[in-house]
């Protein structure tokens, strides 16, 4: 993954939705909550992109 490709929390397995409508996303990787996109919060904080993604495993129907 580039530098500059957009990392998609929804198709991560550590993407989690909070009842907390202040701050309705997660990631469990790093334990915290958000209104943003957590792959964004980790780019502005660290300057570099998520390097936890994991993609979620799809369940066979």
């Amino acid at each position: 993954m580039s530098e500059n490709e957009r990392i998609d929390c929804m198709k991560c397995k550590h993407y989690f939705v909070t009842w907390d409508p202040g701050a309705p996303k997660g990631c469990k990787a790093f334990g915290f909550k958000t209104k943003m996109l957590p792959s964004i919060i980790v780019l502005q904080s660290s300057g570099k992109p998520c390097l936890n993604f994991e993609a979620k495993l799809k369940q066979q129907s």
